[in-house]
């Protein structure tokens, strides 16, 4: 179904498309890994030239372990919780525990590099676990309470036309 004039049987010449401008994220988010990639490399040699190599080995590995650790008793203990709701029939609404925050820190203990291993044991703690999650659940309220973005994403469709255009459109619902 559609509106307005009606669709050509010729091709029409198409323009080239206009570039379009390059996020902040797309710019400084290669930046800020090279940026992390030498902190990482410049720690792992100062503290090589402190003590020597074998324990900054014996610190990655230790590292590598404790992460590995972390992440299954967390898994573990997110299945168990799964299992308990799944038998009592309720899902609660609450926090998970904070399953997914002990589980990026031990992902942060796994990568090799020491700052890696201090954000990791940093979100290991409760209290930042606390506050990472009520930061992080602020900002997921305030971008869907924001129109255009992710929390209006859900109210939109695309109708495709029988030639392959694409045609955005939004669906409306009536509560009765």
């Amino acid at each position: 179904m559609t509106t307005g004039s009606p669709t050509p049987a010729y091709p029409t010449p198409a323009q080239p498309p206009a570039q379009p401008r390059r996020s902040r994220l797309r710019t400084f988010l290669p930046l800020a890994l090279a940026a992390w990639l030498v902190l990482e490399i410049w720690l792992l040699t100062v503290v090589a030239g402190a003590t020597s190599g074998l324990v900054v080995l014996l610190l990655l590995v230790a590292g590598f372990v404790l992460g590995a650790v972390v992440i299954k008793r967390a898994g573990r203990r997110a299945f168990r919780n799964l299992n308990e709701a799944l038998q009592r029939g309720t899902v609660s609404a609450g926090r998970g525990g904070g399953n997914g925050l002990t589980m990026l820190g031990g992902l942060f203990l796994m990568i090799p590099g020491l700052a890696s291993d201090v954000i990791g044991l940093l979100l290991l703690l409760p209290p930042v676990q606390k506050a990472v999650s009520g930061y992080g659940e602020r900002k997921l309220r305030a971008a869907a309470a924001t129109p255009g973005t992710l929390g209006d994403a859900f109210q939109q469709a695309r109708i495709h036309r029988p030639d392959g255009k694409v045609v955005q459109g939004e669906v409306i619902r009536d509560e009765q």
